[in-house]
This record gives structure tokens, sequence and C-alpha cells, in this order.
């Protein structure tokens, strides 16, 4: 969420497509030579990568190379055949859904004022049912705008349509252009988690929170082993326990964290979870 500098609606070429798979292959190589593996050649531009009228030839062009090829793009082209088209040749695409009410949508996405937010969703709709790669979905919550529960619903409701092979629940991680947005509480990110999983199945549902490593199972160091997995997924109180026994540990560690202001308790449906504390909305001394 941010300000846009120049507003436009209109494909158009950027840059030529050889230019970029030179510099591409050039920077792959490099990292191959220094033994780095690359799993995805992203576009994620400064701006929509779908305004590139040549999006489609660069990953033509890029497909040499035998790495997947991912887009990250707010949708807001994605109601235009010739854009779905060269998403279609993706491997992976990411699209942007803070919200299914156009008011709070222009709010938070700011997008030019000629776009039909009809028309987007039934674009993202009619691209989720005929994409053959990996589809993805990131949600932004910012408090006090998108994270009331009759909006996480709708939202929920409309992944249901798109069958992502992951939905992500995110909130700002760095500063916004505006001084007034905040990210949503951890009781409201927690709720979207849960929604979004009665809908979509656990395994398909994670959050975007400020995830600062990609640990999963127990390491060998409790606490850091913790902090990465409720960054991602919040950890139901019996899961919990099971995990404590595994780390030979006691629940001692995890009040201590809770009092240090570094984990949350939360409760949903008669159950404790919990959940890294938001570093965003700790007070600033």
């Amino acid at each position: 969420m941010g300000s846009t500098i120049k507003e436009q609606i209109e494909r158009r070429s950027f840059y030529k497509s050889e230019r970029i798979f030179k510099e591409v292959q050039e920077l792959v190589e490099e990292a191959e030579k220094r033994g780095e593996k690359t799993d995805y050649l992203t576009f994620v531009p400064d701006g929509e990568p779908t305004l590139d009228i040549a999006l489609g030839e660069e990953i033509s062009l890029l497909r040499e190379l035998g790495i997947k090829i991912a887009v990250i793009t707010n949708g807001s082209l994605i109601d235009r055949a010739d854009v779905r088209r060269d998403l279609y040749m993706a491997d992976l695409v990411s699209l942007k859904i803070d919200a299914l009410s156009e008011d709070i949508w222009r709010i938070v996405d700011r997008p030019h004022i000629s776009l039909n937010y009809n028309h987007i969703l039934d674009g993202m709709v009619q691209f989720a049912h005929e994409f053959e790669g990996d589809l993805i979905t990131e949600t932004m919550l910012i408090h006090g705008v998108n994270d009331d529960e009759e909006e996480i619903n709708r939202v929920a409701e409309f992944l249901v349509n798109l069958k992502p092979v992951k939905a992500y629940v995110a909130v700002p991680t760095r500063p916004p252009a505006e001084n007034w947005v905040k990210p949503a509480s951890e009781h409201v990110i927690n709720l979207a988690y849960q929604k979004f999983r009665e809908k979509l199945g656990e395994d398909r549902v994670e959050y975007l929170i400020g995830y600062e490593g990609d640990s999963f199972a127990f390491t060998g160091n409790f606490v850091e082993d913790l902090m990465s997995i409720t960054s991602v997924h919040p950890m139901r109180e019996d899961a919990l326990e099971n995990f404590l026994k595994k780390a030979n540990s006691d629940w001692g560690v995890v009040y201590d964290l809770i009092k240090k202001g570094k984990l949350i308790e939360l409760e949903f449906e008669n159950h404790k979870f919990y959940m890294r504390k938001l570093p965003s909305r700790k007070k600033k001394s």
C-alpha cells in the first residue's frame, strides 16, 4: 500500500526483451558459479508487471534458462485476454486480493479510477480455472480498513473459486506511505487464518508477517524454531505441547516469550493458539 507516482493502465514496452534475457542470464550464471540454486525467476518490478506488453515474449525467452518463472501481480489487468495469455505462460502466479468490496479495495490498493473491480474479479476466476501452473494469493490486512470479520468472510468465500495452492495472510512489514496505515491485530490475523483454513484447508494457508527463517522442524534450538513456525502458522495448544515434549522443554519457556512480548496467546472456537508477536505493532520507545 503506497502512493503511485504515475498511474497508467495501457500496456506498453519498457525494455527490450533481449536485454532483459541477457542480464538475467548473466546473473544466473554468476549465481551458479557460487554454487547457489535459483528456484524461480520472478517478475516483481517497480510497478505492475502486466503493464509490460512484452511480458509473454520475455517469459518465452527466459524459458531457455531452464528455471521456473513466477509473476507477482495485483491482477488489475487480468480481465484482459492478452494479459491472461501472458500469465498462462508462467509456472507460478501470485494474485493480490485485499478485499471483495470495491470501496474497501479502492482504499487499500488505490487503483486507477477507470478500473472495474467486478471485471477484475471475474478475470481472476477465469484465469484460475484455465491456469495450469501454481496459483497463490496474498491478502494484506490493514487495521480499521479491511480487517472486519464480514469482509474477511467475503474474501474467504471468493478464494474458494480460485482454489490457490497457497493463500497468504499478510500485514504491512515495511514503513507505509501513509502514517495512518497500521497492520491488523494478531487476533484479526488469526481469525483470517482460521476462516481461510475452513474454506481452503489447513495446508493451503500461511502468514506473511515478517518471517525471518525457513525452519519448520525441530533443529535443536527450541526458541528459534518456535518463533519461525509461529511466524507462518498459529500453533494450537495441543500441538505446542507435543512440540515441547519433542524438544525436551516446558511451558516456562513459552510463558517467558509471552512475558517478553515475543509471543502472543489467542483464543478461537474454544482453543488456545500461539503466534509470534508482530514487531510492527510493538510500541516504539
